[in-house]
């Protein structure tokens, strides 16, 4: 009886330690193993299992292995996965103004993003939850730039390419079809072995993803304009975290919007280092002739009109970021800077 009554006792301290409840939410991201993402990623994990008794739990599936935003995003639906680390396009046809500030050369420089998002950040997340997700801020992956296998600098000079376009992603298609592009849409995974044999010629990418994703090893030439600015967002479906006792949502948001911070906080360093990596390992760079930037900038403008004018974009978020830009430029003209 004694082993017996031994046991019991134990077996009921360990209950008596144990959270009452405890939830593991399962996040995939697009990110591999190792990348500054990920590390960030599992030291907040690590934050909030510790913060709430080991109540919250987080299981990560890096790289890419649950497949791309629109399959994660399915996987979410029937509640296979919890939450992910997404592109900005990925959450489109949930929100469509989650996509705003990627609209073709629609910032200058990165002053005019850093302008705009301090004031827009907030209200597009708030936007995000009004359609079911809880989002935890912008992380900055930087502009994106047309890098091809043989030189060009005008519009013209692409149309006869073979242009990369992710797939599942009508804002990037529809602003390629107003450049008068014709693009080839393909998932991520997809984009090397299609640049090795020939199926496409020509992306757009920022330079810090082409060399993750080893891209820069089949492009020569890169053409200097910031043709888009990339960001990420990290999600969790509303459900799953309607589940969390307020004490832990709260630890969770914490957390998680601190990770998405630190990631933010350093994208642009290692945007610029990696520019310069590309430069170094023998990318050249052309810069368009004023009429050809103007070309570029004016059906640039035609594009994100007529995502408006279509529908996959709505006009209030379209003429309040037209507005910032507006009042920045404004200021800095009045300046003089």
């Amino acid at each position: 009886m004694s082993y017996f009554r031994t046991f019991f006792v134990l077996g009921l301290s360990l209950l008596l330690v144990m959270p009452a409840h405890a939830v593991t939410l399962k996040i995939a991201t697009l990110s591999p193993e190792g990348t500054g993402w990920m590390k960030v990623l599992r030291k907040s994990a690590a934050n909030v299992e510790a913060r709430t008794g080991g109540a919250v739990k987080f299981k990560f599936y890096p790289g890419g292995v649950m497949g791309d935003d629109k399959a994660v995003l399915r996987k979410m639906r029937i509640g296979q996965l919890h939450g992910a680390v997404l592109t900005s396009g990925g959450l489109v046809q949930n929100y469509k103004d989650i996509t705003l500030y990627s609209l073709p050369m629609l910032f200058r420089n990165e002053a005019e993003v850093d302008y705009v998002r301090q004031a827009m950040d907030a209200e597009l997340m708030a936007g995000l939850r009004k359609n079911k997700f809880v989002g935890f801020g912008f992380a900055e992956v930087g502009f994106a730039y047309p890098m091809m296998q043989q030189p060009a600098t005008a519009v013209a000079q692409l149309r006869s390419r073979k242009v990369w376009t992710p797939d599942n992603d009508p804002a990037s298609l529809q602003a390629y079809q107003a450049f008068q592009i014709s693009p080839i849409p393909l998932p991520i995974a997809d984009v090397l072995a299609s640049l090795q044999t020939g199926l496409i010629d020509s992306i757009a990418s920022p330079p810090i993803g082409a060399i993750a994703l080893q891209w820069h090893t089949q492009v020569e030439h890169a053409i200097d304009l910031p043709l888009l600015y990339v960001y990420g967002l990290f999600a969790l479906a509303e459900k799953p975290f309607a589940r969390l006792s307020a004490e832990e949502q709260a630890i969770v948001e914490e957390e998680l919007s601190a990770a998405v911070r630190e990631v933010d906080a350093t994208a642009r360093d290692d945007h610029t280092k990696a520019k310069s990596v590309l430069t170094a390992q023998g990318i050249q760079w052309a810069v368009p002739s004023s009429p050809e930037q103007a070309e570029w900038q004016q059906l640039a403008d035609a594009a994100s009109q007529q995502m408006v004018d279509e529908g996959y974009l709505s006009s209030a978020a379209y003429k309040r970021i037209l507005g910032l830009l507006k009042e920045y430029r404004t200021q800095v003209s009045a300046s003089g800077r």
